[in-house]
């Protein structure tokens, strides 16, 4: 197994990652939100909705 964020060779005690570095910076993308799991329900569509809906230009 290989570790998806170096692709080093896995560490028994840091699996599924090489290293507690590998695995800090993992935990730093879910943190900062670079992952995102999406979503279906229609309340988290129209909240997203709602909070774009500032950003959108709309025609004069």
């Amino acid at each position: 197994m290989t570790c998806p964020i170096c692709g080093e060779e896995t560490r028994h005690r840091h699996r599924p990652f090489c290293s507690r570095r590998c695995a800090d910076r993992d935990l730093g993308k879910w943190l900062n939100g670079s992952y995102a799991v999406p979503s279906q329900e229609a309340e988290d569509l129209e909240s997203g909705l709602d909070q774009a809906e500032p950003y959108t230009q709309r025609p004069n």
